[in-house]
């Protein structure tokens, strides 16, 4: 079985900075997307920011040029930069990756059970 564990959330002040963290562990043979996702009460779970193994990322529009996502492949970690918060960012932030884990085993996708980010003065 493969885990994944958010950390580094909590209360932070309109206009701070928080990262966010998660450390992927179990049966890993290859990972290949790692994702950021975020839901908030009654919203749909959204995709905020993707990177690929060779480090290419993209961004939804909401977070472009405020988050910064980034992965040390050797940790099996994949981190969530945020930058100028606003209080729109509260939510639950999830991590997402993309496992294989073995070399004869299918691609399978793996979530952690998420970590709250609370943006408030």
């Amino acid at each position: 079985q493969v885990q994944l564990v958010e950390s580094g959330g909590g209360l932070v002040h309109p206009g701070g900075s928080l990262r966010v963290s998660c450390a992927a562990s179990g049966s890993i043979f290859s990972i290949n997307v790692m994702a950021w996702y975020r839901q908030t009460p009654g919203k749909e779970r959204e995709l905020g920011a993707t990177i690929t193994p060779v480090g290419s990322t993209k961004y939804a529009d909401s977070v472009q040029g405020r988050f910064t996502i980034s992965r040390d492949n050797a940790k099996n970690t994949v981190y969530l930069q945020m930058n100028s918060l606003k209080p729109e960012d509260t939510a639950v932030y999830y991590c997402s990756a993309e496992v294989k884990p073995s070399f004869l085993a299918t691609w399978v996708a793996a979530w952690g059970k998420g970590t709250l980010v609370t943006v408030s003065s």
